[in-house]
This record gives C-alpha cells, sequence and structure tokens, in this order.
C-alpha cells in the first residue's frame, strides 16, 4: 500500500506518516504575536509544533512545522493577569523561592513568557522536547531565518 499525499485521497482509511514521510511535509511558519492574547495565541502555536492542523497527524510521530514569533514583547494577556500573573522558580537552596512579576518579566525576557506558555501546553516527552527545538521567539520584528523560507499566516 502507498503512504503520504496518496493516502489523503481516500476515505477509508486512517493515515500513519513514517518519520521519513513526516520529514519530508515539514515548514516553516511566520506568526505576528502583536496584540493577540497570550493563551489562546500559546495554544495555537502548539497545535502548529504538534503537527495537529495537517490531516496526516500521527500521534507518535513529529509531524508538526517550525514555528517563528515575532512581536513578542507586544502579547497581551486579559483581565487583571498583566498585575496579578507571578512566575516563579526555585533556586535550589533553603528559602530561595523567586518570583517575577509579569510586567518585570515583560521587560526583562518578553519571549521567555511565551516560552512558558507554549511549552506548558506540549506534551512533557521526548517528542514533545523535540517539537519544541522547532520553535523560535523574536521580541523585534525582525528574524534571520530567511533561509527556511517561512510562510506568513495569520491566526
Amino acid at each position: 500500500m502507498k503512504k503520504g499525499p496518496e493516502m489523503a485521497k481516500r476515505k477509508e482509511s486512517t493515515i500513519l506518516l513514517t518519520k521519513e514521510e513526516a520529514q519530508k511535509a515539514k515548514g516553516w511558519i511566520t506568526l505576528d504575536a502583536k496584540g493577540k492574547t497570550l493563551g489562546r495565541f500559546a495554544s495555537e502555536v502548539a497545535k502548529i509544533l504538534r503537527g495537529k492542523h495537517k490531516v496526516t497527524f500521527t500521534p507518535h510521530v513529529d509531524c508538526g512545522d517550525g514555528v517563528i514569533i515575532l512581536n513578542a514583547d507586544q502579547v497581551v494577556v486579559s483581565g487583571n493577569k498583566e498585575a496579578q500573573k507571578v512566575y516563579r522558580r526555585y533556586t535550589g537552596h533553603i528559602g530561595g523561592l523567586r518570583e517575577t512579576p509579569f510586567r518585570t518579566m515583560q521587560e526583562r525576557k518578553p519571549t521567555f513568557i511565551l516560552q512558558h506558555a507554549i511549552q506548558g501546553m506540549m506534551p512533557k516527552t521526548k517528542l514533545g522536547k523535540a517539537q519544541l527545538k522547532k520553535l523560535r521567539i523574536f521580541a523585534g520584528d525582525q528574524h534571520d531565518l530567511a533561509a527556511q523560507k517561512p510562510l506568513s499566516v495569520e491566526v
């Protein structure tokens, strides 16, 4: 039996890709985060990274596309989250819990906010970590990934 795009025409069978077939179908997508709500935007990016936007989605194969995010510093949050949201990390020492408010994090590391949100929506497996490596986030509106020939998409 043939697999790949030829199988997409058949309605009675499920399409399962191999790793090699998924590798051929990969591409890069550019998204603009300017004015987008953090959680809604992050869920769309996670869907693209996993490959769920394709009809040939296979859960155990990395069939997602690479994502380039621009203007990460202009992402917005709804409600009082801008004043109330806190990012926590632990240093490993006694009493070493550090808390950073959203506004401070947006000034210091605007790319971390999106990275953290998208990472939380990905599977916590080896496959999820491999899919996260295809994510590139930039604070401004310029990127250095023109060689990948990314498609500009509006979400």
